[in-house]
C-alpha cells in the first residue's frame, strides 16, 4: 500500500511521478544469489518526507523498516548507479554491457567489464561474502542485516511501484533490461564488500586479472640490475605509491576539523567535514536522516548502495571521516621453486598456486551471448598479483600474492550503524572500535560537551615494525623505503611472518585499539590525509607501526590550509563562532601561494619569460574565488615541479623541512633554480597552446561537469600541490562540459558544518555540491551545485518542526 500527501509535486523526483499507487510486493532472485530457505514474509512500513533539495527524512518502527525507506528513497533519486553497483557486485556487467567497456569506479578499481566480472565471479565461487554472512565474528549483526534485508526489499518496491525500467526518466539507463525488481540482499551484501576492499584488492584488478606465469617468449626476468650488472633504477617514491593505490599527486582525500569548547563561542562543539570524493559512480554520496522514533535518529550522507549514515550527526554527536595513510593489506612474496607455480613453504615443502577458472558470460557484437574463460591465481593468503610497476611482478624467481584485512570482514554496516547511537566522542569511538569495520578511514568528532577526537581506528593489518624488520624479503624492504608497506616472506606467511593478533582486537589479524593512533582534546584537532602524526599542532603521535603511516614528516599545502583556517581564527584569544566555522569552507585561501609569496612567483615568472603572465601573477590575490585572475597559473606551475610537489622537494626549497616546525617548514623557494624556472615556463606555455588567457578569471574556466551538469562556475582548485583546503579536480573526466579548462568530476562532495548550540539545538548546515539525484532531468540534479557556487549552505532540516516547514512530499510504504 502506498498513501501520500504532497505539497509541492512540481518538486519531485521525476521517476516518482511515474510511480503506480497500486500495492505492489518485490519478488525474483539475482542470478548469483545463494539459495536461501523459505522465510515467513516479512512486512515492512516507512515513511519517506523530502524536503527542499530532496532531501529524504525516514521514519521507521523498526531497522528492517528503516533500511526499506532508505532503499526506496536512493532507488528513486540514484537509480541508475545504484543499479551499477549492484549489477558490479553481481559480477554482470559483460553480459549486458559488454566484455570490453570500461569500468572505473572513481578511485581504485579501473578495468574492463570482463577484468571486473571475472574478479567477482571468483569471488561468488569462492562464496566469499556468503562465508563472512556465516561468520560469528567477522559478519555482521541483527540489525545491520536488518536494515540490509530491507534496503534490497526496498529498492525492490520502488522499482516494482515504477512499472518497469521503461519508465526511468534519466537516459544513462532508461530501459535496461538488467534493473529488475529481483534485488536481494546478498546483491547488497556484495556491493558493500566491493567497497570495502577498494584500498586494496580493487587496486589490484588487472594485475590480478593479468597474472600469468612467466614463459619462454615473455620470461618477466627482471633487470640486470637486479644481479647487479648494471646499476638499479627504482621507481621514485611517488610512482610506487601511485602504483599501490596511494597517489600523492591524486590523492583519494578529504578534510574534516573538530573545533572543541575551549575555541568556540558556544562552549560546545563543532564539526566541519569536507570528503573529496568523485561526482559521478558509485562513490557519490547521497543525503538522508534516518529515525526509529526513541531510539535512533541520525542525519547525513551515504555512499550509493550504502543503507547507513556513514558521515554525519545525531543530537549529542557530529562526525566525519578522511582516508587514511595505513595499508590495508601487504604482499607476500613467494620464491618459486621447480615450476613458475610452485612455490616454497614452510620446513621445505612445495605448494602449488591455486589456478583459478571462471566462466563469464559476455555480450557479443551482435547481441548474442557466449562465454569467456579467464583464469586468476591464489595462495592461501590471497591473490597473485603481477604488478612491475610496484616491484611485485611475477618472475620465474618468485611472485607476490597480497592479505587483505578488509577482504576478511563483513562488519562495516555495523560499524556506521552503531556510531549514529554515540553520545560523546569517547562513546563514537568505542563503538566504532566495537564494530572492527572501519574499513579505511580516519575518523574526527566533536561533542555536545565540547570535546573532540581524532582516530585512524581502521582495519589495519597486525605487522609491528619489529615483525616488519624479521620478515621483509629484500624487495619488501625496498617497497617498505621507498612506500611504507611492507612485502613479507610468504614461505612463512602461515607461521612467523603471519599477522599477529592484539589481545584488543576484534578479529584476528588486524591491530587492536592500543596500537592505533587517537587524540581526544579540547581545543581542536584534524586531518587532510596526511598521517595521524599531527592531529594538532600542539600534539604529535609517535610510536606506532609503519604501516599505518609515517612519523616526523612533511605536511601537504591542504594540511596546513586547514591547519592555518583555525590557527588565524583564534589568534589572541578570539572564539570560533557557527559562521566562523561555515567560512572556512569558502575562504578558498591558496596556501601555497601565501608560503611562495607573490614577489617570489613574480621573480620566477620574470626568470622563465612569462610575459603578460607576470602582472597577472603580481595582482593575483592568492586565491581559487571565481573572481580570482590568475589562479590558473600557478596551478600549472606547481603541478610541473619536480619530485613529489611542493612536500618534501627540497631540492628547490631553501629551508628544509623540519619537524619542529612542521607547519611553516619547507619554506623560501629557491627562485633561481633552474627546475623550478622550468615548471613556471612550461606551465604557462601549456596555457597558451590550450588559448587559455592569463587574465581569465578563475569562474570562466572551472566549472562542474558532473553527468549532465551545466557548466556552473565553481570557486576552489588543485588540493594537496597548491594547498585548497576547498579541492576540486578532474580526476576522471566525463564527457560534460569538456570544452572548459577544468570541468570539475571529483572533490568536496557532502559538505557539513554542524554546531551543537545551548539548550539542546543543532546549527546544521550542509551542501551536497553535485546534488542529490543523479538524474540529470531531476529538479535536484544540480540546484545545489548552483548553491555551492554561490558560497551558499543548505540549513538541513532536523527537528520535527523543521522538516515540516521545509516539506515537499510525504509517502508512506508498506510491504
Amino acid at each position: 500500500m502506498v498513501t501520500s500527501h504532497t505539497r509541492l509535486l512540481a518538486c519531485a523526483s521525476a521517476g516518482a511521478l511515474l510511480i503506480s499507487l497500486a500495492a505492489s510486493t518485490s519478488s525474483g532472485g539475482s542470478a548469483l544469489a545463494a539459495p536461501s530457505p523459505a522465510a515467513d514474509p516479512v512486512s515492512y512500513s516507512a515513511t519517506i518526507t523530502r524536503t527542499e533539495h530532496g532531501i529524504p527524512h525516514i521514519v521507521a518502527n523498526d531497522f528492517g523498516s528503516l533500511g526499506f525507506g532508505a532503499g526506496y528513497a536512493a532507488e528513486q533519486t540514484t537509480t541508475c548507479t545504484l543499479a551499477d553497483v549492484l549489477l558490479t557486485g553481481r559480477g554482470q556487467r559483460s553480459e549486458f554491457l559488454g566484455p570490453n567497456g570500461h569500468y572505473d569506479d572513481g578511485v581504485a578499481m579501473n578495468g574492463t567489464n570482463l577484468q571486473t566480472d571475472a574478479l567477482v565471479t571468483d569471488l561468488h565461487n569462492r562464496k566469499v561474502v556468503e562465508g563472512l554472512l556465516a561468520d560469528p565474528v567477522a559478519g555482521p549483526g541483527a540489525e545491520a542485516r536488518q536494515m540490509v534485508d530491507g534496503y534490497a526489499a526496498g529498492i525492490d518496491k520502488y522499482l516494482t511501484d515504477l512499472g518497469g525500467s521503461q519508465n526511468i526518466t534519466d537516459p544513462a539507463c532508461k530501459g535496461a533490461a538488467y534493473i529488475k525488481p529481483d534485488v536481494t540482499p546478498l546483491d547488497v551484501w556484495y556491493g558493500v564488500y566491493l567497497a570495502n576492499i577498494l584500498a586494496s584488492t580493487g587496486n589490484f584488478l588487472k594485475e590480478i586479472v593479468g597474472a600469468t606465469p612467466p614463459t619462454l617468449a615473455s620470461p618477466g626476468l627482471p633487470s640486470l640490475a637486479t644481479f647487479g650488472i648494471v646499476p638499479p633504477t627504482l621507481p621514485s617514491a611517488g610512482a610506487l605509491q601511485k602504483a599501490l593505490g596511494k597517489d600523492p599527486a591524486s590523492p583519494f582525500g578529504s578534510n574534516a576539523t573538530a573545533i572543541g569548547r575551549s575555541d568556540t563561542s558556544t562552549g560546545e562543539g563543532m564539526l566541519l567535514g569536507n570528503p573529496h570524493f568523485p561526482w559521478n559512480g558509485r562513490y557519490r554520496f547521497s543525503q538522508q536522516q534516518l529515525t526509529i522514533p526513541g531510539q535512533y535518529d541520525v542525519a547525513g550522507a551515504s555512499l550509493i548502495g550504502s543503507p547507513v549514515v556513514n558521515i554525519g550527526w545525531n543530537k549529542d554527536v557530529a562526525w566525519s571521516h578522511t582516508v587514511s595513510t595505513a595499508y590495508r593489506f601487504t604482499p607476500y612474496e613467494y620464491k618459486l621453486v621447480g615450476s613458475s607455480t610452485t612455490y616454497l613453504s614452510a620446513k621445505g615443502v612445495i605448494k602449488h598456486l591455486d589456478h583459478r577458472i571462471v566462466n563469464v558470460r559476455v555480450k557479443n557484437p551482435d547481441g548474442s551471448l557466449s562465454t569467456v574463460t579467464q583464469g586468476m591465481y591464489r595462495t592461501p593468503q590471497g591473490y597473485v598479483i603481477d604488478d612491475p610497476s610496484s616491484l611485485m611482478g611475477w618472475t620465474p624467481l618468485s611472485v607476490f600474492a597480497i592479505r587483505d584485512a578488509n577482504g576478511e570482514q563483513l562488519r562495516t554496516v555495523d560499524t556506521f550503524l552503531n556510531m549514529g547511537k554515540a553520545t560523546s566522542v569517547r562513546d563514537l569511538i568505542a563503538r566504532q572500535d566495537a564494530g572492527g569495520g572501519m574499513p579505511w578511514v580516519n575518523t574526527t568528532a566533536a561533542d555536545r560537551a565540547g570535546n573532540v577526537v581524532y582516530a585512524d581506528h581502521s582495519v589495519v593489518p597486525d605487522v609491528s615494525n619489529s615483525m616488519a624488520n624479521s620478515c621483509m624479503t629484500p624487495i619488501g624492504r625496498v617497497i617498505q623505503k621507498l612506500a611504507g608497506l611492507p612485502g613479507l616472506d610468504g614461505t612463512y606467511a602461515d607461521g612467523i611472518c603471519k599477522w599477529k593478533t592484539d589481545k584488543d582486537a576484534e578479529r584476528p589479524g588486524i591491530f587492536g585499539t592500543k596500537n592505533l593512533p587517537v587524540a581526544y582534546r579540547t581545543d581542536w584537532v584534524m586531518n587532510s590525509n596526511d598521517s595521524f602524526w599531527l592531529p594538532n599542532p600542539a600534539q604529535k603521535l609517535t610510536g606506532y607501526a609503519r604501516i599505518i603511516g609515517c612519523e616526523n614528516c612533511a605536511r601537504t599545502f591542504r594540511t596546513k590550509m586547514v591547519d592555518q583556517y583555525v590557527i588565524d581564527a583564534t589568534r589572541g584569544g578570539a572564539k570560533i563562532t557557527p559562521e566562523i566555522l561555515r567560512g572556512f569552507e569558502h575562504q578558498n585561501r591558496v596556501r601555497g601561494a601565501e608560503i611562495i609569496g607573490t614577489p617570489a612567483l613574480v621573480k620566477v615568472c620574470q626568470e622563465a619569460d612569462g610575459g603578460d603572465a607576470c602582472p597577472v601573477l603580481a595582482a593575483w590575490d592568492k586565491t581559487s574565488n571565481i573572481t580570482s585572475v590568475g589562479n590558473q597559473i600557478f596551478e600549472e606551475f606547481v603541478k610541473r615541479l619536480p619530485g613529489d610537489g611542493l612536500v618534501g622537494g627540497e631540492t628547490y626549497w631553501k629551508v628544509p623541512f623540519n619537524s619542529a616546525d612542521p607547519l611553516n617548514t619547507p619554506r623560501t623557494l629557491d627562485t633561481g633554480n633552474n627546475k623550478v624556472i622550468k615548471a613556471m615556463k612550461d606551465g604557462i606555455a601549456f596555457l597558451r597552446a590550450q588559448h587559455i588567457p592569463m587574465n581569465a578569471t578563475w569562474g570562466t574556466l572551472q566549472v562542474a561537469a558532473d553527468r549532465g551538469a551545466p557548466p556552473i562556475p565553481l570557486g576552489g582548485g588543485l588540493g594537496d600541490q597548491a594547498g585548497n583546503a576547498n579541492a576540486l579536480d578532474s580526476d576522471t573526466p566525463g564527457d560534460t562540459n569538456t570544452g572548459y579548462y577544468k570541468p570539475v568530476t571529483y572533490g568536496s562532495s557532502h559538505i557539513q558544518a554542524i554546531s551543537f548550540l545551548p539548550g539542546g539545538g543543532i546549527d546544521a548546515h550542509t551542501i551536497l555540491t553535485y546534488g542529490q539525484s543523479d538524474d540529470p532531468t531531476s529538479p535536484w540534479s544540480s540546484d545545489q551545485t548552483v548553491l555551492f557556487g554561490q558560497k551558499q549552505w543548505v540549513e538541513f532540516p532536523w527537528t520535527p518542526a523543521q522538516i515540516a516547514a521545509q516539506q515537499i512530499s510525504s509517502v508512506t510504504i508498506t510491504q
